[in-house]
This record gives C-alpha cells, sequence and structure tokens, in this order.
C-alpha cells in the first residue's frame, strides 16, 4: 500500500512542471489562432466580398446575349466584385448550366460576390419602386428634371420629345416608379391616369359645354393663378366672362412659361412679347396649357362664381383683390403692389 502512493506521488511531481507549461502555452495558442482566423477571414474579405466602390443603389444592367465573361467582367469594371474570375465560378455552381438572366439589376448595399452570382443566375433584380411626388402645376420640362433628379439613367430629352403636345395631359400625383423606368413608361402612366381622373368629372365637363381642350387650358390658368379653390373658380369666372365678351385675358402667369420670368418681373415690354401663349397680345384662350394641372382646377375651370368683377390682382402675400373696372384695378395696384 505504501509502495502504490508513493508511486502516485512519484507521477504527480513529474507531471506537476508540464501542467504549468500547459497553463502558458493555451494563450500562445488563442493568439496565434485569432491572428490565423484574422488573416484567413481578411483573404476571404478582399476575394469574395464587395469592393470599396461597390455602386449601391445604381441600376446594373446585363444585356440579351451577353456571354458570362463579358458580364463577370462588366461586374468588375462597375465596381459590383472584386474578381471577375470568381464570380464566374459561383455562377456556374449556382447557375448549374453557367447562364446569367438579362435584365436591370439594383443593390441596396454591398454584397459578396457569392451572393451576386446567385442573384445574377437566379434572376433576382432587386428592384424596388421609387416614390416620386410630381405636383400640381407642374411643367413639362419641370418633370423631366424632377425625374432625372430621382433616376439617374431616366432620359429627360426623350421624355420631353415624346410630350410636345402633351401639356397639361399628364396628372400630377404621386408616382412609385422602378428605378429602371424609361420615359415612354412615364407618359403612359400619367396620361392614363389623367384621363382616368378627367372621367370622374365628365358630366361636370358635359354640362359646361365647354370642351376637355379647353377646360385643360383653362384650369392651367387657373393652376398658377390661385391655391384655394373658392378664389380658383372666382377667377375662372372672370376669365370665361373676358373670353365671352371678346376682352384679352391678361393673365400673368403665362410669361414664365413663354419667357420664365415671374408675374411680378414681367415688364411692359415683356408683356409685347408674340407668342400664341400671350394674354395681352392675343384674345382667347393661350393655344395650349401652360402646366398639367390638378383635379381641383379642373373643377375650378367648369363651376365658376359669376361675380361683377373684370379684374383682379395677387399681392405678395397672396391675398386676392377684385376690380369692377379698370380704374377700380389701377387703384388696387397702388395699394397693393407698391
Amino acid at each position: 500500500m505504501e509502495t502504490i502512493k508513493k508511486y502516485i506521488r512519484r507521477v504527480r511531481k513529474e507531471f506537476r512542471p508540464l501542467c504549468r507549461d500547459t497553463r502558458k502555452f493555451k494563450p500562445r495558442m488563442l493568439v496565434l489562432a485569432f491572428v490565423a482566423g484574422f488573416f484567413v477571414w481578411s483573404i476571404l474579405y478582399t476575394t469574395y466580398g464587395p469592393p470599396n466602390n461597390f455602386p449601391v443603389g445604381d441600376v446594373v444592367t446585363i444585356e440579351e446575349g451577353m456571354t458570362l465573361d463579358e458580364v463577370t467582367v462588366h461586374f468588375e469594371n462597375v465596381g459590383l466584385v472584386r474578381s471577375a474570375i470568381w464570380m464566374n465560378v459561383f455562377v456556374r455552381v449556382f447557375g448549374h448550366e453557367g447562364g446569367v438572366v438579362a435584365g436591370d439589376y439594383a443593390f441596396e448595399n454591398g454584397k459578396s460576390v457569392m451572393s451576386i452570382a446567385r442573384r445574377v443566375s437566379k434572376g433576382i433584380y432587386g428592384l424596388t419602386p421609387i416614390r416620386v411626388l410630381l405636383p400640381e402645376g407642374v411643367t413639362t420640362f419641370e418633370i423631366a428634371e424632377i425625374m432625372e433628379s430621382k433616376f439617374p439613367k431616366f432620359s429627360g430629352s426623350a421624355f420631353l420629345r415624346l410630350v410636345k403636345k402633351k401639356e397639361g395631359y399628364l396628372f400630377p400625383d404621386t408616382y412609385f416608379f422602378l428605378p429602371n423606368i424609361k420615359a415612354e413608361h412615364v407618359v403612359e402612366q400619367m396620361e392614363s391616369n389623367f384621363w382616368n381622373q378627367i372621367a370622374t368629372v365628365q358630366d361636370e365637363i358635359d354640362a359646361f359645354g365647354k370642351s376637355v381642350d379647353d377646360v385643360v387650358i383653362m384650369a392651367s390658368l387657373l393652376e398658377e393663378e390661385a391655391r384655394k379653390l373658392r378664389t380658383r373658380q372666382m377667377i375662372s369666372g372672370i376669365l370665361w366672362e373676358r373670353i365671352r365678351i371678346g376682352m384679352a385675358l391678361q393673365v400673368d402667369a403665362v410669361f414664365p412659361y413663354i419667357i420664365g420670368k415671374n408675374t411680378y418681373e414681367v415688364t411692359l415690354d415683356d408683356l409685347k412679347v408674340d407668342s400664341p401663349y400671350n394674354t395681352y397680345k392675343y384674345p382667347g384662350l393661350p393655344i395650349g396649357a401652360i402646366s398639367n394641372p390638378g383635379l381641383s382646377s379642373i373643377r375650378a375651370a367648369v363651376s365658376p362664381i359669376k361675380s361683377p368683377y373684370l379684374f383682379y390682382l395677387s399681392d405678395r402675400q397672396g391675398g386676392m383683390h377684385y376690380a369692377r373696372d379698370f380704374e377700380e384695378h389701377k387703384m388696387n395696384r397702388r395699394l397693393y403692389l407698391n
């Protein structure tokens, strides 16, 4: 028995230094494992991770007929992947037959080469509609500018070519367009919306006895001249009465459309500019709308309020002042515009 105890004591004595060395060895191993893991992760990230210049939010197109090699090189060139070679490999893995699906792709944040390869091989486009507000009274030129600011690949010039004779017939509203929206699709949606809205007031237009074209032109003037429905109806009554008696409309709101000046900048020489939109030079309605009016202005155009007034003006605070004759109108100008 005594011999066994001596043996156990001897074994413990011999292993004690080894245990102490093992305790020292563990932290070193952990540090080495961490460094090795970080090194491996760095290699993987720099190979498979998103590039620093990843085009977040951009729409990238795979054209019909592009080969896999062309696609992967294109994606490397635009900064979507770090390595065209690895993208090629992963597309072949995920796509089975090594194919990519043509179309427009959007990436809301940086993606690994494996994630991108999977999406293009499965046709997962990632396009989310973008909300855009086209306010009442917006012109076709302003629509082109807004769309280009929201959609980098949108062609404002193509849009303007399509809408040369559509001023007034593109309904202002809040729209949701895909990032790759084309000019013709915007025109189609806005024009379709216009006719849908007109259908809701068609009975009122028919009862008023004017054509849709005349109503839209008048509504575009009212849109720029006033903001409240009743004020628009008052001005509508004055302008229709002027047309009835053969008096020039003399609407200042046409000048921003003709020469880009607001109503307070217009000079006497500007009033003489030779344009079919100049309501000082030519009686009756101008040849077309000067903006795209909303439904409130369209309703005001066909529901004028009759009054004894033939003149009106808006002061710099937006207040409206009416007059029965030109002398009273001149007095209002002295009182509210000087």
